[in-house]
């Protein structure tokens, strides 16, 4: 039922996406009186799961969940059907429009999912507000695991700024770092600039290390476990480590690691409980573990807006959202950190999906990929949008278009890529499977 569930999700999130999309091409032809020969949801390749012709468009829906298509007579597109393109061009055909109302359809699929991740960020912003830690309100630094060593952090450190750009909230800080090329720390009161090399990034890509850096907190026991040796020894939920075999404990990260380190050894444990010190006795088990829970300290903030205020905060959002996948494109293709490994198709994607239905995320994971398919379709490859409009401007700017074997050369080797790329894509989802049980 789990998989059920990331799988509806998952579908449902790409159909609207995809129909949105198309829209955004079928209406400005359709203003423009050029004949829209089909509708597509999903790739029909050699048949389809539905079809019905409503005046001169064939409305369906295939079999191959990668997107979708409107064939728009008169255009070479990636059906490669170009017969039509030998006779003389029809008034109602692509071909035959001005050069601005041909750019204006092909814009019109990136234009409208830009606009309908701005609408759902306005409307969430409204809604839910915009909760986020305050990189200030971190009194004690980050705690950084043996991944964030790597990567030049070390626990204490308070977070400046990354590329020289102040660090204002915590929860971006962890992208920031993986798709930048310095940080800089506050370290025992020196700032020291550190560089993100590609080896590090590397390590955090291979272990998937999201969780690398936290903040760092005081050793508060927020629970204790029953039948544990925590609880045996006399500790109780509330207490605050403050000793351990007479050494000082501040933080929550020095206790753990002297418990860890500490398998099969008697410790000595002191805690401070309403204004007073007690000393408890325990033996901890072979796993390095006695049986306690951190009390984590809530350090988020939420800010709301109005609806006139949620408007250009959601565009805000919506660039940084687009700035972000630009950014990561520079680490995709640097081989040297890996991260080309991690990119997820559908098998991937519908992994990330929640197992029990969450409308939060629903709306967020649609606004962000709506964002990245965007962005994605406006890359100059012939086969996306970008590749039309790349063409467009070149006959907008020399004042004649590119010749008809141009255009089909283009689009195969456009295909060419795409299909590449999804070798890559569908590679690594299907070697993520395999290594699970390897």
């Amino acid at each position: 039922m789990d998989l059920f569930t990331q799988i509806v999700m998952f579908i449902i999130i790409i159909s609207v996406l995809v129909i949105l999309h198309e829209l955004g091409h079928f209406i400005p032809a359709k203003y423009f009186k050029t004949k829209v020969e089909k509708f597509y949801l999903f790739f029909d390749v050699k048949f389809s799961l539905f079809k019905k012709k409503i005046g001169e468009t064939v409305y369906g829906i295939g079999w191959l969940p990668l997107g979708g298509y409107v064939k728009i007579a008169g255009m070479i597109d990636e059906s490669m059907d170009t017969d039509q393109m030998n006779e003389e061009p029809k008034p109602w055909e692509f071909r035959s429009k001005p050069a601005w109302q041909r750019l204006i359809i092909m814009l019109g699929g990136v234009t409208v999912n830009f606009l309908l991740a701005w609408v759902i960020y306005t409307f969430m912003l409204f809604n839910n507000g915009d909760t986020y830690i305050p990189s200030k309100s971190l009194k004690y630094g980050i705690e950084v695991d043996s991944i964030g060593e790597k990567l030049g952090l070390r626990t204490g450190d308070r977070i400046l700024a990354v590329d020289g750009k102040e660090s204002k909230r915590f929860n971006e800080a962890v992208l920031d770092i993986i798709l930048g090329d310095e940080v800089t720390v506050d370290r025992n009161g020196e700032e020291i600039t550190i560089p993100l090399t590609d080896e590090g990034k590397r390590i955090v890509f291979q272990t998937q290390g999201r969780n690398f850096m936290t903040y760092r907190s005081k050793p508060l026991i927020a629970v204790v476990a029953d039948s544990s040796v925590a609880k045996e020894s006399g500790i109780e939920a509330g207490d605050e480590i403050v000793e351990v075999n007479g050494a000082s404990i501040s933080y929550w990260d020095e206790f753990r690691n002297k418990v860890r380190s500490s398998a099969n050894e008697d410790l000595e444990i002191t805690v401070a409980r309403n204004g007073k010190k007690q000393k408890m006795n325990l033996k901890v088990p072979d796993e390095g573990r006695i049986g306690i829970l951190l009390d984590i300290e809530d350090l988020s903030v939420t800010d709301t807006f109005g609806f006139l205020q949620a408007i250009p905060a959601g565009f805000s959002r919506t660039i940084k959202v687009l700035t972000d996948q630009i950014r990561q494109f520079k680490v995709i293709f640097n081989s040297k950190t890996g991260a080309y490994k991690q990119v997820k198709g559908p098998i991937g994607i519908v992994e990330m999906m929640p197992t029990s239905w969450n409308w939060t995320f629903f709306w967020s994971f649609m606004a962000m990929f709506s964002v990245w398919l965007a962005f994605i379709n406006v890359l100059p490859i012939p086969a996306l949008d970008g590749g039309h409009v790349m063409f467009l401007l070149y006959e907008m700017i020399s004042g004649r278009p590119p010749s008809q074997k141009v255009l089909e050369r283009g689009q195969i080797v456009g295909f060419v890529i795409l299909m590449g790329l999804m070798l890559v894509v569908f590679g690594n989802d299907i070697w993520n499977i395999i290594k699970r049980f390897i």
